[in-house]
């Protein structure tokens, strides 16, 4: 029996890029057969370039950011710009559980793979449309990516220095969007289970991010109050803030939620005369003071590494971390116990090390078993052995690059 918790499930993926592509890579990661659909006209583009790191590939196989991104999954290239390619999608849509997309709202309808066009083909289809604004209301042909989430959302403006622009938000609101996507098919599955109907899930991304600043829309829904940015400072806590260490850019964060914690922080910086200063005596003087206690506790830290500090308010129930470089992290004695990392063996770009699924499950345990498709790598298995083309037609829709 498969121990995988999506076993059995299948995926007719179209989608793309960041906010689509890491979506179904969640949905394989618990073992469905997600089905990756390209052509060579229309590659994901995260095969050729990627916004985030700025790289440029001259090769559609040799993008490590792609391979990231769609780790199991299968692939198969269907040119959708000509008819036999959408009977070709819709055939595969027909021995699927879910559909999803990333287009613009509108794409899939004009190409006919619209949800209720595929409801005809599968009545109990599973279908997610992910985009800027969603597919309804008056701002549904917003296009973006994921500066564009993160300013409609609301959260670049709420983050940052006080003294400086919204923070310029990249691929990591593009995942946020994604799990959110994720979250819903997982329920959609499980609705279908239980009922044996399938829906159509319209996704937000922006929506996917407002929801991160509830707080912030309450407050001004409530208040009527407008926060802005603020930096690393807390509405409550202080200390709270990123502190210098001893080293070239090396910085600690601290934060201490009570008095209780305030007690355990001066007893770990060895009771030095300032900790016993009135002013920081409760939670309301210290916060009304932060700016002297920043540069008081920064005093302390400036002195130790930031590993040292840490470990020190660790041991004394402080919550302190360092400023992890990518490189750190990559060797992080806790991430790898936790086996954050793994290495995967792709057929062109060779091993790369990936980050596995975030999350450890008892009885069905995610895993990563596979690289990322080659462009069209599966069309043998999936258009012969699933879809039951003999050998011949395959040839001639290849000649023919519908399938291409």
């Amino acid at each position: 029996m498969n121990s995988d918790a999506l076993a059995g499930v299948r995926v007719a993926d179209f989608s793309w890029a960041w906010a689509g592509a890491y979506s179904t890579a969640l949905l394989a990661y618990l073992g469905a057969e997600v089905i990756k659909i390209e052509s060579r006209k229309k590659a994901d583009h995260t095969r050729r370039f990627s916004i985030t790191t700025g790289g440029v590939f001259d090769d559609l196989d040799r993008s490590p950011v792609f391979n990231d991104l769609n780790l199991n999954k299968l692939g198969v290239t269907i040119d959708l710009s000509q008819q036999q390619g959408i009977e070709l999608a819709r055939r595969l849509v027909g021995v699927s559980d879910v559909v999803v997309q990333n287009m613009r709202p509108g794409v899939m309808e004009r190409l006919g793979l619209g949800y209720e066009q595929l409801c005809r083909v599968k009545p109990d289809i599973i279908y997610l449309s992910s985009s800027m604004r969603g597919g309804n209301g008056p701002e549904r042909a917003y296009g973006g990516y994921a500066p564009n989430f993160a300013a409609v959302a609301g959260l670049a403006y709420v983050t940052g220095y006080a003294d400086d622009l919204p923070a310029g938000f990249m691929g990591e609101v593009d995942l946020v969007s994604a799990t959110t996507a994720a979250f819903g098919l997982l329920a959609a599955l499980n609705y279908r289970w239980q009922t044996g109907e399938g829906q159509c899930i319209d996704v937000s991304s922006s929506d996917a991010v407002s929801v991160l600043i509830g707080d912030v829309l309450m407050d001004y829904l409530m208040n009527g109050r407008i926060q802005t940015r603020r930096g690393n400072e807390d509405l409550f806590m202080a200390p709270h803030n990123c502190y210098r260490c001893k080293g070239d850019d090396r910085w600690v964060s601290i934060a201490v939620a009570n008095d209780e914690e305030w007690q355990a922080l001066r007893s770990a910086v060895g009771g030095p005369e300032w900790a016993g200063d009135g002013r920081f005596s409760d939670i309301c003087g210290r916060w009304q003071n932060r700016e002297e206690l920043d540069r008081l506790v920064e005093q302390w830290t400036v002195q130790h590494d930031d590993y040292e500090v840490m470990h020190l308010l660790l041991q004394a129930g402080v919550a302190a971390v360092p400023s992890f470089s990518s490189e750190e992290l990559c060797t992080d004695p806790h991430l790898e116990e936790r086996g954050v990392w793994v290495e995967v063996e792709h057929p062109v770009i060779g091993k790369q090390t990936a980050v596995s699924a975030p999350w450890k499950l008892s009885g069905t345990p995610a895993s990563i078993y596979r690289a990322s498709p080659v462009l069209g790598q599966h069309n043998d298995y999936v258009f012969g052995e699933l879809l039951g083309f003999p050998a011949e037609e395959i040839a001639r829709l290849a000649e023919l690059k519908v399938i291409s």
